[in-house]
């Protein structure tokens, strides 16, 4: 009986065995079909993992990443973690700590996926459960300076961060976790913290701003690592509102959508990328909105390829990748359109994950390992994984950056920047629409840089980012007063008045448009454009050239500005230079004490330390800066004021910094022309002690011809070589044939300008 029983009893055994190999292999089969259900599979695969594993100690820059990475996390894992109460703005403690967490989690979560230590996954877990008993308690944070308040940070921007991070790393220790806790940490943390950013807060999460792509990715990431499809919806088509107010205006300068209009994912998309790649809101919030972009479209490719989210709209994402390292300067900074902050960089751990993605995600462009390798860090993933295998195996080739047109609006239609680069010099010419929230009052202005130094200077934005004391850490009311107004930029100003008057409402609505942009011939590039909608009534056309000449050591750079108006009016052409004055060639009235230049429009934070009538010669200003010479020159009509001055009036909380300009000022004129040089010609060594070819090597500019279709600029230099160059204010045609006579000379010629040298 005992043996018969053991006999049935193996039988039962060797079933159940059967049956269990049976079910596996089914399941294994289901999770082939639907890959949704394998984890990890945000930024990492499963096959990413093994990849990486197979090539640890063999691929230098992701082995130092990782090295670095494990260093870090194992230093906080030791000190263990805190989960405050939030009460905090930028820079503060609370705010810091739960930015500081975010960040751990992710690099925790990866860490746990490569070396497979649960050390890793343990510490994710146990600040995940920390949340989930505290989230639910807190209310609003206290702060209220925000249109859109979070829960653990000031703004639900910053909610938005954490849980584009902390979905990453929830994705990476799912298997961890049974499956009452992943029930938990969704049903008490996840589900309602995607709920608040997004039905509770529409008018955060239904925008086109930098700050709703937060929020959608941030409710797409967690919905892909949950499998939460009616998340996903939303995150892609934003968030339904019942009693909407399409009037309602939030306050940082923009509208909530309007019923009926597109919203979400694809609708951020859609709008402030032109088809070139470039960002309306300008380089500095494509930098920190790319992440959000590309983290989630990485996500949602791996998990979703059929959607072929990188190939959208002409596969936008990826071009803006090209676009946005184009907006550097030779340092890789970032140039100052709209808010900017000075010094960023593509260093930024947001623009190490761009490259990556960029190369892995769109054709393995060997140009970006170049950057990638100067950034001397990957991402720990699939995408960061193939940049350290491209590098490994010697495919970079240099990032050649060249002189770019960037068109900018949805369809490329609403105006451009214009980058100019010759030899040694970068000129980034603003012919914009305005950029959202974000944009300044500074049509047709300009910015000059030499091997990456600012040497005319676009201020940027009033803001210390992340430093308490500063406001914490946010925008500054002078970055209303003074950053934003149009006086603060190397461009036009009429009547001590901002361009659009100073409103966003009026500025969003227009934009300046190209008339040329030809940088065929190295030796002589234009970038022109025209604004008519600054100022009712008055039409503003600027052009600004590259010139190389073999009697000059580096390029020079001509500008030309033509202002047509139907009355008269005050005109004021700042000058943003950088540096120390020389030496002037003018006689000018030194005040004991400096003046307020005016009482608004940013004018109230200018002194007048200097003024001079000039009488109709060239002035120059010859300034060094960092043992560098510089010679602006500028033609000048009987009575026009030169005005010397400086930032920082009216600035109590020493919020400005205290920065120079020359202003050139017309009084009571209908139409009026602004033409100048702008030299880079001479070193000063402090070991030698000796000044190289410190003086202007032109002797003189003029205006030689000037009408409504034509305007001749002469330039004369200390050599004795004379130039012109002509350019058709009315034609720009690349077929267009001319001919006009200038001091008994004929002029002819095919397209839209003309330069020789004439003598």
């Amino acid at each position: 009986m005992r043996i018969k029983n053991l006999l049935v009893f193996k039988v039962v055994i060797i079933i159940i065995f059967l049956v269990a190999v049976s079910c596996e292999n089914k399941s294994e089969v289901v999770t082939e079909a639907k890959t949704t259900s394998e984890h990890p599979k945000l930024i990492l695969t499963k096959q990413g993992v093994k990849d990486i594993r197979a090539n640890i100690g063999q691929i230098p820059i992701f082995d130092k990443t990782l090295a670095s990475t494990k260093k870090v996390v194992d230093a906080e894992i030791s000190k263990g973690f805190d989960v405050p109460v939030p009460k905090d703005y930028s820079g503060g403690y609370t705010h810091e700590t739960h930015k500081k967490n975010y960040v751990v989690m992710q690099k925790a979560g990866v860490l746990y996926q490569i070396l497979d230590d649960a050390k890793y996954a343990k510490y994710v877990k146990d600040m995940l459960f920390e949340y989930a008993k505290q989230y639910p308690t807190w209310p609003i944070h206290p702060k209220p300076r925000s249109y859109a308040r979070g829960k653990v940070f000031w703004q639900c921007l910053n909610d938005s961060n954490w849980l584009v991070y902390t979905s990453q790393a929830y994705d990476c220790i799912y298997n961890y976790l049974s499956e009452e806790e992943r029930k938990t940490l969704e049903t008490d943390l996840f589900k309602p913290f995607a709920d608040y950013i997004s039905k509770d807060n529409p008018q955060f999460f239904n925008r086109v701003h930098n700050h709703a792509t937060w929020g959608n990715a941030a409710v797409g990431m967690i919905a892909l690592a949950m499998d939460d499809d009616e998340l996903l919806d939303r995150a892609l088509n934003g968030v339904k509102v019942d009693n909407f107010n399409p009037d309602e205006k939030d306050n940082d300068g923009g509208y909530i959508r309007k019923d009926g209009q597109k919203i979400g994912f694809f609708a951020n998309v859609d709008e402030p990328f032109s088809p070139d790649g470039y960002f309306t809101e300008g380089p500095y919030y494509q930098r920190y909105a790319s992440y959000p972009f590309l983290i989630f479209a990485q996500a949602y490719q791996n998990i979703k390829p059929e959607q072929k989210v990188f190939s959208y709209k002409d596969s936008v994402l990826l071009k803006s990748v090209n676009a946005l390292l184009n907006l550097t300067n030779a340092k890789g900074e970032f140039f100052l359109l709209n808010d900017a902050q000075k010094g960023m960089s593509y260093f930024n751990a947001s623009l190490v994950s761009t490259v990556d993605i960029g190369y892995h995600f769109g054709g393995n462009n060997p140009e970006l390992l170049s950057i990638a390798k100067m950034q001397n860090e990957v991402t720990l993933d699939d995408a960061g994984l193939a940049v350290a295998l491209g590098i490994k195996e010697g495919k970079e080739k240099p990032f050649v950056k060249k002189s770019i047109e960037l068109s900018d609006g949805a369809n490329g239609d609403e105006g451009a920047v214009g980058i100019l680069r010759s030899g040694n010099i970068e000129l980034v010419f603003k012919y914009t629409a305005h950029g959202l929230s974000h944009g300044h009052f500074d049509k047709l202005s300009f910015a000059l840089f030499e091997d990456g130094t600012e040497v005319i200077q676009d201020y940027g934005m009033s803001r210390f980012v992340n430093i308490e004391q500063k406001g914490g850490g946010n925008y500054l009311k002078e970055n209303t007063t003074w950053s934003k107004q149009s006086i603060a930029h190397n461009t036009l100003v009429q009547n001590e008045k901002s361009q659009f008057k100073g409103k966003y409402d009026i500025g969003s609505k227009h934009h300046s448009n190209t008339y040329i942009f030809n940088v065929e011939n190295e030796n002589l590039q234009v970038a022109s454009a025209k604004e008519e909608n600054a100022y009712p009534g008055t039409k503003i056309h600027r052009t600004m050239v590259t010139i190389k000449d073999e009697d000059y050591v580096n390029p020079y750079v001509l500008d030309i500005m033509q202002v047509n108006s139907n009355s008269s009016n005050q005109y004021d052409l700042p000058f943003y230079f950088k540096g120390h004055i020389m030496q002037t060639n003018f006689d000018y009235n030194k005040l004991i004490t400096p003046e307020i230049l005016g009482n608004s429009d940013g004018y109230q934070h200018l002194y007048k330390e200097a003024s001079s009538v000039v009488n109709g010669e060239n002035i120059k200003l010859n300034w060094l800066l960092n043992n560098k010479f510089y010679t602006y020159s500028a033609v000048t009509f009987n009575k026009d004021e030169a005005i010397l001055g400086r930032i920082g009036a009216n600035d109590p909380d020493y919020n400005l910094r205290n920065e120079q300009t020359l202003i050139l000022r017309k009084k009571n004129v209908k139409d009026a022309l602004f033409v100048s040089t702008i030299e880079s010609h001479g070193t000063y060594s402090p070991v030698s002690e000796l000044a190289v070819n410190s003086y202007s090597n032109i002797d003189q500019i003029a205006v030689v011809y000037n009408s409504k279709e034509y305007t001749a600029v002469q330039i004369n230099t200390k050599k004795g070589k004379q130039s012109i160059f002509i350019i058709s204010n009315e034609n720009a045609s690349k077929k267009g044939k001319h001919s006009i006579e200038i001091n008994k000379n004929t002029y002819q010629w095919i397209g839209p300008y003309y330069y020789s040298v004439i003598n």
